[in-house]
């Protein structure tokens, strides 16, 4: 009787057990609209875990758990006592914590299939000055990488997520918009999909692969949390048309993929944000090229070397901070702000009627414009007076 006993003991152990288990998936899964987004978080993929420097090889992926398990697991039915009556509740409509599973576990899955698919395509690269990553863009060897990874090289050493290496060459540099394309001779590669990136969306869920600290084939997931902004670089360039993203991008992710869903590559990953007060990165907040403008300059460096049309408007002007407000240092002859009337040592104090405090404000306004628009330009001259000319826009040059 007493083995009797205990084992009954066990059974309604388990089955108690049983239920807490249960229980304990509903809080983690949710049970109503976000349960997706929470299972999303608690079962994200894992990134592949290599360094070119310390292990010289790539992981693969880790096996995605079945389903199965969570949805065999389903708490018994339990009875009324005959004895005791209590009034019925309605209760809100909850989604079974078996589908919040099932669909946790489809996004992992979709999440593996699109790193399995794009990871041969990101590349190291390697300069005199640091590290980078790249994209392979066609199987004729060309690499779309930012212009600030090839610095001022000629030559790098790439290196594939298989382990081998190759010498890349430049093959042309933009840095207005930090593009630049390397190029290796090499067979059987793999080239990535660039997708179309104005058909994003805020909250879409992207992945950020690269190399970031040399950790070769290292991957982060995150959401699109804004798109077409335009963001200063500490070169001082302006970025018109950018990606920013919760996916981590830290140092060595630079020229790398952002990558949907679909394993298309939707971004270059390019820099993250600093904190202005406490310094270092703000943690979720970082930017990427969009592959729709990195395209558009990655054709025309391998067609060309340069870039011939930019798409991008041009003032024609050095400028520089001062305690006054912008000055322009030196006027291009023959260029748009010569034929206005600007000369140097003239104070721009607006353009299209949007004040111009310091240089950043100032191209961060011209990059929203186009070349051809003909805009107005607020300017004080070294003698005090101030003025507001037409100014016809031309084409930032390659």
């Amino acid at each position: 009787m007493s083995v009797s006993r205990r084992r009954t003991t066990q059974r309604v152990v388990a089955q108690a057990m049983s239920i807490i288990l249960i229980a304990l998936v509903v809080i983690a899964c949710g049970t109503s609209g976000s349960a997706k987004v929470g299972a999303l978080v608690a079962f994200q993929t894992g990134s592949p875990q290599s360094s070119a420097s310390v292990a010289g090889a790539t992981a693969t992926p880790s096996d995605v758990p079945s389903p199965s398990s969570l949805s065999q697991a389903t708490p018994s039915p339990t009875t009324s006592s005959p004895t005791t009556s209590s009034p019925t509740t309605s209760s809100p409509t909850t989604s079974s914590p078996t589908n919040d599973a099932g669909d946790a576990f489809t996004v992992q899955a979709q999440m593996v299939d699109v790193i399995k698919k794009v990871n041969p395509a990101v590349v190291l690269i390697e300069t005199n000055a640091g590290l980078g990553s790249g994209v392979i863009y066609d199987n004729k060897g060309d690499i779309v990488t930012n212009a600030h990874v090839v610095g001022t090289s000629t030559t790098f050493k790439v290196t594939l997520s298989n382990g081998k290496s190759y010498t890349g060459t430049l093959v042309g540099s933009y840095t207005p918009d930090d593009i630049a394309v390397v190029k290796i001779s090499a067979t059987g590669i793999t080239p990535a999909v660039f997708g179309d990136s104005s058909k994003l969306q805020v909250g879409d869920v992207v992945l950020a692969m690269g190399n970031p600290l040399g950790l070769q084939s290292s991957v982060t997931e995150g959401i699109v949390s804004a798109l077409s902004r335009q963001v200063s670089e500490p070169s001082g360039n302006t970025l018109p048309d950018v990606i920013q993203t919760s996916a981590a991008i830290n140092p060595g992710n630079s020229g790398g993929a952002l990558v949907d869903l679909q394993g298309e590559v939707v971004g270059i990953p390019t820099l993250a944000a600093t904190d202005p007060q406490l310094g270092g990165s703000a943690p979720g907040i970082g930017f990427a090229i969009s592959s729709n403008r990195a395209r558009v300059i990655a054709d025309q460096l391998i067609a060309t070397g340069h870039v011939t049309n930019s798409g991008r408007a041009y003032l024609g002007v050095s400028i520089t901070d001062s305690a006054q407000g912008v000055l322009v240092a030196q006027i291009t002859a023959g260029g748009p702000a010569a034929k206005a009337g600007i000369v140097a040592g003239d104070l721009i104090l607006s353009v299209g009627g949007q004040a111009t405090p310091d240089t950043s404000t100032l191209l961060q306004i011209v990059s929203t414009l186009h070349p051809g628009d003909t805009t107005q330009v607020q300017v004080q001259t070294s003698s005090g007076t101030k003025s507001t000319l037409a100014l016809t826009l031309g084409q930032l040059p390659g």
